[in-house]
């Protein structure tokens, strides 16, 4: 719940949504001024970034839109789902491979999917020594990136990165 309160600083919506979690595996809820609740990270995300009218979040082209879904879908099966070292290791060399030759995960726009697998891994990238930052180069380059992005970060650590390395074979 706490990332899409940071969700919807960013996207400059006025406070006031009531969230909650549902279950063992906290799915979070969002209570609806008028009407039943939405449940679900994806759903509220993508509700929010409609109300801010923010629609270029979610992809400008059906195959944009497609892989936007397919990363806020990875984040919440696998990136929430996984909990071991094993686990992170995977989620880390997928990402990393994903993003050898993009900038963003939906290629060269930036996109809700960037936005919430930021909040999702900033715990793990934490933890991270900085051989394993360069073991995963572009993961550390996107996160370095995002984490820079106008109001993303918000109150959350700043990663540090060995910047030389991170540019060294520069795109």
């Amino acid at each position: 719940a706490e990332e899409l309160a940071l969700l919807e600083k960013l996207l400059g919506l006025p406070k006031g949504n009531k969230y909650g979690v549902q279950g063992e595996r906290k799915v979070p809820v969002l209570q609806t001024s008028n009407g039943p609740g939405l449940t679900g990270l994806m759903t509220i995300a993508a509700h929010l970034v409609k109300q801010a009218k923010k629609d270029q979040l979610l992809g400008s082209t059906a195959e944009e839109k497609a892989v936007v879904q397919q990363w806020l879908e990875y984040r919440v099966t696998r990136v929430d789902g996984g909990s071991s070292k094993e686990d992170t290791r995977i989620i880390l060399k997928d990402l990393n491979v994903h993003l050898e030759d993009k900038v963003y995960l939906a290629g060269n726009i930036f996109t809700l999917a960037d936005i919430l697998m930021y909040y999702g891994l900033h715990h793990v990238m934490v933890d991270l020594t900085v051989q394993e930052k360069e073991k995963y180069l572009n993961v550390s380059r996107w996160f370095n990136h995002i984490q820079h992005y106008p109001g993303v970060r918000q109150h959350l650590s700043n990663v540090i990165f060995i910047k030389n390395r991170l540019y060294t074979n520069a795109h």
